[in-house]
């Protein structure tokens, strides 16, 4: 049976090796670092992107569902979704006064590419939606600062507009929104609101947004030739269920779709983002895997290298450990050690070198807020594990060798 001893003598005598020989350790472990490195910088960016999706989903609504012409998941067939008539405002105010399951459902107008000017600065590719009063009563619709616009300036064409925070911070970076004016389809509006920060790096669209009363909207861009999408809010995630099956009926009743025939429109919920980022987690953890497996071969290869050459070298130690009573076991727990003690520091290179990178890159990138500005604990603990395995895996075939060694045969070697 190996001795608690036995194990701390054979970290003393590795740690005594990497010190002696420190280039040729670090570039034997070159290797396990490359590999550590990946694999602490792939679960460092998966953290921080189901982190964004769970923020972003929750503030977009879990229970919230949208009707529309189109699917935001894209894998309908594009021609065929061409075709669909477009959901007119009657057959969306329609819904809306007949659904009974839903707590809130309305109408939403989109303006895509628009530009928003304010004084000397402009910005382009933004999305105006044109949306009633009760739109507050949606997570999209919580105000960070200011106001929602009333049921009377909805009623009355009011020009009064909410902004996302994007577009707030890009046009008033002090700030200072509140009270400003800007101008949206060549149309002065007043600024009385901005709505929380919703989205990400990756998801900024949902941020770069104004919003204005619908009525207002259809007074700038026009009622007819555009698709009306529905925001259904069930009340909970336990009545979407029940509130999709409605919505799905309904709407077909409203614009006759025969029974047996397919919908003549989509239902999108958040779920979808959830698939998309799944293809990208999918896609991140392929190509890390990949490089990592790479870089633990090319690792466990130099260190069974040197480990050989170590055997070789303390051949004649090892015939005399063996002669004064060391058992097998004892030669192969130490050179077992060696090798996962030079796969721990190649752990521990990594870690360092990942900490100045990850801060570094939260530093210059600030948009990237949904990064951690650390490597997360649980990170750590995996790279250690996947280090210690690695340098088994590199170890023991040299290890059983060293522990096979003749002890006549061993004292008998001339280096």
């Amino acid at each position: 049976m190996i001795r608690i001893s036995e194990i701390q003598e054979s970290f003393r005598i590795a740690f005594e090796g990497l010190q002696a020989n420190k280039l040729r350790s670090f570039l034997t472990t070159l290797g396990v670092v490359i590999g550590i490195t990946f694999v602490i910088l792939m679960g460092w960016f998966l953290n921080g992107l189901d982190a964004a999706l769970e923020s972003t989903v929750n503030l977009l609504g879990t229970d919230v569902m949208y009707i529309d012409k189109w699917s935001w998941s894209g894998g309908q067939n594009w021609r065929k979704t061409m075709q669909r008539k477009n959901i007119t405002y009657q057959q969306a105010m329609e819904f809306c006064n007949s659904v009974k399951t839903a707590e809130v459902s309305l109408p939403e107008a989109h303006k895509w590419g628009t530009t928003v000017k304010e004084r000397d600065r402009t910005i382009t590719g933004i999305s105006v939606i044109g949306v009633p009063y009760s739109y507050s009563q949606l997570p999209a619709g919580t105000v960070l600062y200011g106001r929602f616009f009333s049921q009377f300036e909805d009623e009355y064409s009011t020009n009064v507009t909410v902004l996302g925070y994007g577009v707030a911070k890009a046009l008033f970076p002090e700030g200072d929104a509140i009270g400003r004016t800007i101008k949206i389809g060549g149309r002065t509006f007043e600024i009385i609101g901005v709505i929380i920060k919703r989205g990400t790096m990756m998801m900024d669209f949902v941020d770069n947004q104004v919003i204005i009363p619908i009525s207002t909207f259809f007074g700038v861009y026009g009622m007819t030739g555009r698709s009306i999408s529905i925001a259904v809010k069930a009340g909970s995630a336990e009545k979407l269920d029940e509130t999709r099956a409605e919505a799905t009926g309904l709407m077909r009743s409203i614009r006759n779709v025969p029974p047996g025939q397919e919908e003549d429109f989509s239902i999108n919920e958040t779920q979808t983002f959830k698939e998309q980022v799944e293809t990208l987690r999918l896609a991140t953890w392929g190509i890390g895997i990949g490089l990592t497996l790479l870089s633990f071969i090319v690792g466990i290869i130099g260190i069974m290298n040197i480990m050989f050459v170590s055997v070789t070298e303390r051949t004649k130690e090892i015939g005399i450990r063996k002669s004064l009573g060391a058992k097998s076991s004892s030669i192969l727990t130490q050179f077992l050690v060696e090798s996962a003690s030079l796969c721990l520091v190649g752990a521990l290179i990594a870690f360092t070198f990942c900490s100045v990178v990850i801060a570094i890159a939260v530093r210059l990138v600030p948009e990237a807020d949904f990064l951690t500005p650390y490597v997360p604990p649980q990170l750590i603990l995996i790279a250690a594990i996947v280090s210690i395995i690695v340098g088994i895996l590199a170890g023991i075939v040299p290890a059983m060798r060293a522990s096979a060694l003749d002890p006549v045969e061993a004292l008998r070697y001339e280096s």
